[in-house]
C-alpha cells in the first residue's frame, strides 16, 4: 500500500469534512467527524492507493496557505474559532488574487518573464511577500500575515516536495477562490449601490 503523505490525509479529511452537511451537530459530534474522516482518507483502495492518495493525484498537493486556510474554516465550523466578516477576507482575497494574477498570467506564457522562477532563487519574491505582508499589516488582516509566516516556515523546512516557494505561497485553487469571492462581492457591492432609495412613509 501507498501511505499518503501527511498533507495529503489532512486535505482530504477537512474538504470532505467542509462539505458535509454538519451545521446540527454537537461540537463534540462534528469532531468525532473529523478524526473519523482522517482514518477514512487511509482506506486502500485495489489500485494501491489510499483515498487520500487519490485525492493527491488529482489535485497535486495544495499550498500550504490553503492548508491553513481549510485549518481555519475547520476551526470556525468546530466553534474554536469566530467567523470572519466579508470585510476581515477583503484584503485575503486581494492579497493572494493579486499574487496569482504575478503567477500565473506568466507562468502560461503571457509576458516577457517567467515568475515561476523567481520561486526557485526568491529573493525578489521575499520582498514582494514581505510588502504584502505589511499591507496585511495595515489592514489588520492577522490571518494573512499568520498564512505567508507558516508558509515561508515550511519553505525554510522543506516541507513539500517542492523547492520553489511559489508552491508553498500559492495553488490555483486558492486564487481561483480568491478572484471569484473578489468578483461576487463586488457584484453585490454594485448591486446594492444601484437599487433605488425607498422612500420614507
Amino acid at each position: 500500500m501507498i501511505i499518503a503523505s501527511w498533507q495529503s490525509v489532512l486535505t482530504f479529511a477537512l474538504l470532505l469534512f467542509l462539505l458535509l452537511p454538519l451545521g446540527r451537530l454537537p461540537q463534540g459530534y462534528r469532531l468525532s467527524v473529523l478524526f473519523a474522516l482522517l482514518l477514512v482518507a487511509l482506506v486502500p483502495l485495489s489500485t494501491g492507493l489510499t483515498l487520500a492518495g487519490l485525492l493527491r493525484g488529482l489535485t497535486d498537493d495544495l499550498a500550504t496557505t490553503t492548508l491553513i486556510w481549510l485549518v481555519i474554516a475547520v476551526s470556525i465550523r468546530l466553534g474554536y474559532v469566530q467567523s470572519m466578516s466579508a470585510t476581515e477576507k477583503w484584503p485575503l482575497w486581494l492579497g493572494f488574487g493579486l499574487l496569482g494574477l504575478v503567477l500565473y498570467p506568466a507562468a502560461m506564457g503571457v509576458g516577457m518573464f517567467d515568475t515561476y522562477r523567481w520561486g526557485y532563487h526568491p529573493r525578489l519574491l521575499v520582498m514582494v511577500v514581505g510588502i504584502l505582508t505589511l499591507a496585511f499589516l495595515l489592514a489588520r488582516a492577522y490571518v494573512g500575515i499568520l498564512m505567508l509566516a507558516l508558509a515561508s516556515l515550511a519553505y525554510l523546512l522543506d516541507l513539500k516536495p517542492s523547492n520553489n516557494y511559489w508552491d508553498y505561497l500559492l495553488d490555483p485553487f486558492l486564487v481561483i477562490y480568491c478572484l471569484g469571492a473578489l468578483v461576487l462581492q463586488t457584484v453585490r457591492i454594485l448591486r446594492r449601490r444601484a437599487r433605488p432609495m425607498q422612500p420614507a412613509v
